[in-house]
């Protein structure tokens, strides 16, 4: 029981490594999407993460996936793709941390989600520290939007909004795959995927980007894998509901790093919410004379 804790435990803290890298590649998208466009920003960076990815997968001379497994990473790597487009597009014309804010309407939906898909048992503790959570983003999100917004805020808070529905349902496919397959593994043809359908449209609107971009387009890539890998591990060990809260610490992430790279300024409401945030998390983490939950998978 001692060694499962430890696994849970460590589980949950790659899971935030996973969140804290995921929201640095979201900052250095940001500044990507801003000079390049949302397009050419996540075709060049996926096409560097691609190589690195598989060059992770083949050194570890992998045995083929069948067709099941492959289908799931086709689904989820086409679900990412319009997630994320939508994502980055969005956050062109909101701040970093705002846009994470609006976000946080996907854990709580992908806990129920886990319910009926993954049949997994929600909690009355998950519940509570998704709600705690979920209390501190709409007073983060309600300080932040007070004001006039232009058209193309509003419909980047639009795009932003319905991302977070598809990355609802993208925690829940992460649940699915890292029960079926190891990181690497799901890293490479996720990449794949996005290559594949955003190859498709690089007739149209594709540019070659400056060889000054390089270095930018390379740390999105890294931070992207990371996430991808350290989240894959996470999921792999741990129940969907039990993660899901973590995702809330995205915002104390963005916040910081948004006031780093682009000047964002963080209010009371903010740091407010965010407090309440991570007492969620915490509340997610804490079970008081109980071991949590631990799944074997053939993962490692």
């Amino acid at each position: 029981m001692q060694s499962t804790a430890r696994t849970t435990t460590l589980a949950f803290t790659a899971a935030i490594v996973g969140i804290a890298t995921y929201a640095g590649m979201d900052v250095t998208m940001k500044g990507l999407a801003l000079s390049l466009g949302a397009y050419n920003a996540m075709l060049w960076r996926s096409m560097l993460t691609v190589l690195l990815a598989a060059a992770l997968y083949f050194w570890q001379r992998p045995t083929w996936p069948d067709s099941s497994a492959i289908r799931l990473h086709v689904w989820r790597g086409t679900v990412i793709s319009v997630m994320a487009f939508l994502f980055f597009w969005g956050l062109k014309y909101l701040p970093v941390a705002e846009a994470i804010g609006l976000t946080f309407i996907a854990p709580l939906i992908a806990l129920y989600l886990a319910a009926v898909i993954l049949r997994e048992h929600i909690s009355g503790r998950s519940i509570a520290a998704s709600l705690i959570g979920l209390t501190g983003a709409i007073i983060i999100i309600l300080g932040r939007l007070s004001g006039e917004y232009d058209d193309e805020t509003v419909l980047g808070i639009g795009a932003i909004l319905t991302s977070a529905i598809l990355y609802a349902y993208n925690l829940i496919l992460q649940r699915q795959q890292a029960l079926v397959a190891k990181p690497f593994e799901i890293a490479f043809f996720h990449n794949c995927t996005v290559i594949f359908l955003f190859g498709c449209l690089s007739p149209f609107l594709a540019t070659v980007p400056a060889i000054s971009y390089v270095p930018q387009i390379a740390l999105a890539a890294v931070l992207g894998l990371v996430s991808l890998l350290m989240m894959s591990w996470a999921y792999a060990r741990a129940p969907a509901n039990k993660l899901i809260p973590v995702e809330y610490t995205a915002f104390i992430w963005a916040a910081i790093l948004g006031w780093l790279v682009f000047g964002e300024t963080v209010s009371v409401t903010t740091v407010f919410g965010t407090l309440l945030i991570v007492c969620g998390c915490l509340v997610a983490a804490w079970r008081k004379g109980t071991p949590a939950e631990h799944i074997e998978t053939t993962a490692a």
